[in-house]
């Protein structure tokens, strides 16, 4: 039988069957042997012990299209990052990070600011003009207005979308929107290990019809960038891409070599002032990351 894993707790893993439910299953000891973990997202095959108690083992990991360190998942079509307008104000930083890591990894991402109620124009005007220069698909939604939540829905069908975004910006709220039973299978956990309450320090799948799942990643406060080299940090930023090749320096860092023309349609307006001292910023972490 196959499955995909929603949720793994303290060895157990919960494989969602479509039109079967939920198993709880225990990995063969063959993967440890071999040294692999398995992962929420990754397609497996198992066997099933009872069906009536919904139990199994996993016999077998299919290939995964992908995997991510931070949060430890595979099988991403693509993320929905997931800020709020305001209250908190978008830590730009830290979303930058957030896309560096997807495009680093190849995986499609689409903005999404919520709390668009409490909001003026100017703000997400900002927010939209910044980054669709930049190439990402934007959307603005209101959890508390159940706005745009359509779209959002669209995005989603019949894909497996990793849900990634800091604390308190409303993403628990987009989850019960789109969902309203999604919570159920979490329930269903907690009954069967009392240790599933309170997980979420831990990545979670959750079946939103057919083959639509939604990833939630647990809260970020900071994120590091330090899986790749310094150099190749600029082929991460989208709004680079148009001028790579046109230097006066071949591998221009685009920091402080003459004749960049990065630094010259910075100058002009054509890439955002904030992108640009992010790249900045991540560009002396990666240089620093040698010396620890």
């Amino acid at each position: 039988m196959k499955g995909k894993i929603v949720k793994g707790i303290a060895g157990f893993y919960y494989v969602h069957v479509v039109e079967s439910g939920v198993y709880e299953c225990k990995a063969k000891g063959i993967f440890r042997k071999e040294k692999i973990k398995p992962l929420v997202g990754d397609n497996v095959e198992i066997d099933v012990i009872n069906e009536s108690e919904k139990t199994g083992n996993i016999t077998e990991i299919l290939p995964r299209k992908n995997e991510l360190i931070r949060p430890a998942v595979a099988n991403i079509d693509q993320a929905l990052i997931v800020f709020a307008v305001t209250s908190p104000k978008p830590h730009l930083n830290l979303l930058d990070r957030f896309l560096i890591m997807m495009e680093s990894k190849s995986i499609p991402v689409t903005l999404c600011f919520n709390k668009k109620d409490l909001a003026d124009e100017k703000e997400w005007e900002l927010l939209k003009e910044t980054y669709e220069a930049c190439g990402y698909p934007v959307i603005f939604t209101s959890a508390a207005k159940e706005e745009n939540i359509d779209q959002v829905r669209k995005i989603l069908e019949g894909k497996t979308t990793a849900l990634a975004g800091p604390s308190g910006v409303g993403k628990s709220s987009l989850i019960n929107l789109l969902d309203p039973n999604a919570n159920m299978e979490t329930g269903e956990i907690s009954r069967k290990i009392e240790r599933g309450r309170h997980t979420t320090r831990h990545s979670e799948l959750f079946s939103i019809g057919g083959e639509t799942y939604i990833m939630d990643t647990p809260g970020f406060g900071s994120l590091y960038v330090n899986d790749f080299e310094k150099e190749d940090l600029k082929d991460y930023f989208r709004e680079f891409r148009p001028y790579e090749g046109s230097c006066r320096f071949q591998g221009c860092s685009h920091i402080h070599e003459p004749g960049c023309e990065v630094k010259e349609a910075l100058s002009e307006g054509f890439i955002p002032k904030s992108r640009y001292e992010n790249y900045l910023e991540m560009y002396r972490e990666l240089e620093q990351k040698k010396r620890y």
